[in-house]
């Protein structure tokens, strides 16, 4: 639900922080990001703080011309028409002011706002394991969309009226006190009791919204749920449940919605009166201040101005603080994030490739995984495969097998025990070279929704056609590929879902010769496919293991015949190791029973007729 209403209202549910040394430490952190623009940071503040102030002359000036029309005579101008041209003149400046700071401003802002991204972005990347273990990916992509986003807000728009407000409101007050100094107290007594009704009762209004949002979120739910699930909505014949479940959610929010219009009805009306109400009362005073004689009318008309600059601030104001209590929330997430430590440095790569020989061993190695501490996977495993071997690694779902290779690709590190190779602990080595050297093909190919080149290409981006199509011709997939009209341009789509499953294969496996590793890691890679399909990817894997030292993790027995060894995995221990006929032949072993049941399941395959 908290998703979706996310998608729906971008920056409704952000929780607020209170603006604390804490917070407002934590909002400045991010500021940090602004040094390589702080030149247009500058600019900005200067044209912010002559945008605003000068502006303030045009009440002053406004009055001034009122009083020379009247007659009255002032020192510096004495003319109608010099200070209508005045008046022009600032506005003229305060428009020049305002178009530099709002270009600054966004040079700095969208260059920030990218730099924070992309740091975020970075720290995704660099992230271990164990850490997306505990993590939704949508959570993620919001920290780097709304979170960072309301961020933008506040560099862009929030900071810039914080300070323009704020300078309004003092120098403001300020000019009123030096020229209608009774008015101005008079007014400073009536309109900030409005002001604070209006922010409590604002508040109040805002939780009730904020309630409504909540319950149209709930009734969105009922129907992405039913969508998702027609078939099952159908097949139980539960049509009129569902859209009597739908009807009772949005009855719930139109009861809601109808008791925050009542409240938000009064809520104006009060504004209404008790503004206008307060208006009637300067304008009472000030009228009786002009009759008196202790006024002119036109300082009379420059207080109505100064005053509704003002109360514009001080409405601002109020908007402006809830948003900071929002950035302060979302600032917090995200330096979360970017305090996270790191698995690697991407400024910490050495340019000399390392070549490994290729020589691993297990030694003693048991481990758990960081959110299910309590249950271990692996119990003291000790495997010994020389450079060039090919191993196998088989057994019943969960033993352990997946979890060798992903220590092994260092996801995660070993609890006890530890992994060498070439004789030397995998953690010693820089973790990009390692894995550099390191190539898998999957069982579940995941490929990106670009085209064909660019996803052989991700196994070296650097390479030349000449080595994509090599790489694509040793994996059995150049005869498919020249089939398509686009060739090596043809758009798999997303997740490669264009193209079938024996395809998908051979790109991955076109991807891992180009990467050209030293260790091959295989994980079922021919599962799920057809007969035409497997031979042809088996037969790709197989010039594509030469001379390289492969582990291979198999359901389908027949394709690791050929291996050196085989070692079979059972609930985190070595049951079994040696080549194929010697596990085939006990006759009590689990590698037997594996293939009896295997045997078992193909004879169950019916033939078509």
């Amino acid at each position: 639900m908290a998703l979706l209403k996310r998608q729906q209202y971008p920056h409704a549910d952000l929780p607020k922080r209170p603006l604390d040394k804490s917070g407002v430490r934590h909002l400045l952190g991010l500021y940090q990001f602004t040094r390589p623009y702080r030149g247009y940071f500058l600019a900005a503040m200067v044209s912010l703080f002559f945008s605003s102030t000068v502006l303030l002359a045009f009440p002053f000036l406004a009055g001034r011309l009122i009083d020379t029309a009247m007659g009255k005579s002032y020192g510096f101008v004495n003319d109608i028409n010099e200070l209508a041209l005045l008046l022009i003149a600032v506005l003229a400046i305060q428009s020049i002011f305002s178009f530099f700071r709002i270009f600054f401003m966004s040079k700095v802002t969208e260059s920030t706002i990218a730099d924070i991204r992309k740091s975020l972005y970075e720290k995704f990347m660099t992230l271990p394991m164990h850490f997306y273990d505990n993590q939704r990916a949508g959570e993620l992509i919001s920290r780097l969309t709304a979170d960072v986003g309301l961020l933008q807000d506040t560099f862009s728009v929030t900071l810039s009226e914080l300070i323009r407000q704020t300078l309004i409101l003092v120098i403001g007050v300020g000019i009123l006190f030096i020229i209608t100094p009774e008015l101005t107290i008079f007014m400073l007594l009536v309109f900030p009791v409005l002001v604070l009704a209006a922010i409590i009762f604002g508040k109040f209004i805002r939780r009730l919204s904020r309630k409504t949002q909540d319950e149209l979120a709930k009734a969105n739910i009922v129907v992405e749920e039913t969508l998702q699930s027609i078939s099952m909505v159908k097949a139980f014949t539960n049509e009129a449940f569902e859209v009597n479940r739908y009807a009772q959610s949005l009855n719930q929010v139109v009861q809601i919605a109808l008791s925050n219009a009542k409240y938000r009805g009064a809520f104006i009306s009060f504004i209404i009166f008790a503004l206008f109400g307060s208006i009637v009362l300067v304008l009472w005073y000030g009228a009786s201040l002009v009759k008196a004689g202790t006024i002119s009318i036109g300082d009379l008309s420059s207080f109505i101005i100064y005053t509704m600059f003002i109360g514009g601030s001080i409405g601002g104001l109020g908007d402006i603080y809830s948003t900071l209590q929002k950035a302060v929330g979302a600032t917090e997430r995200i330096v979360e994030l970017l305090d996270e430590p790191s698995e690697l440095s991407l400024s910490a790569i050495p340019t000399t490739p390392l070549k490994f020989q290729g020589a691993i061993e297990y030694q003693n190695v048991s481990f758990a995984y960081p959110t299910r501490k309590d249950t271990p996977v692996l119990k003291g495993i000790n495997i010994k495969i020389q450079s060039g071997e090919k191993v196998a690694l088989v057994g019943y779902s969960g033993a352990g097998k997946s979890t060798l290779i992903q220590l092994l690709l260092r996801f995660y590190n070993v609890d006890t025990g530890k992994i060498l190779l070439d004789g030397k602990p995998i953690e010693d080595y820089n973790l990009t070279l390692y894995r550099h050297n390191i190539g898998i093909v999957p069982q579940e190919v995941i490929l990106f929704g670009g085209t064909i080149r660019e996803n052989i290409l991700y196994g070296n981006p650097n390479a030349s056609e000449a080595e994509i199509t090599n790489a694509a011709n040793q994996a059995n997939a150049l005869e498919f590929i020249n089939n398509f009209p686009e060739g090596l341009d043809t758009l798999v789509g997303e997740r490669g879902v264009k193209l079938s499953g024996g395809q998908r294969q051979r790109i991955a496996i076109a991807r891992a010769i180009l990467k050209d590793p030293t260790i091959l890691i295989l994980d079922e890679a021919t599962s799920s496919l057809d007969a035409e399909s497997e031979r042809l990817v088996q037969q790709a894997l197989e010039k594509l293991m030469e001379g390289r030292t492969t582990i291979v993790i198999a359901h389908r027995l027949a394709t690791i015949r050929k291996v050196d060894r085989i070692y079979v995995i059972d609930e985190g221990n070595i049951a079994e190791s040696g080549a194929h006929e010697e596990l085939a032949n006990l006759s009590t072993g689990i590698y037997n029973n594996l293939l009896k049941l295997q045997f078992a399941e193909d004879k169950k395959i019916p033939v078509e007729a």
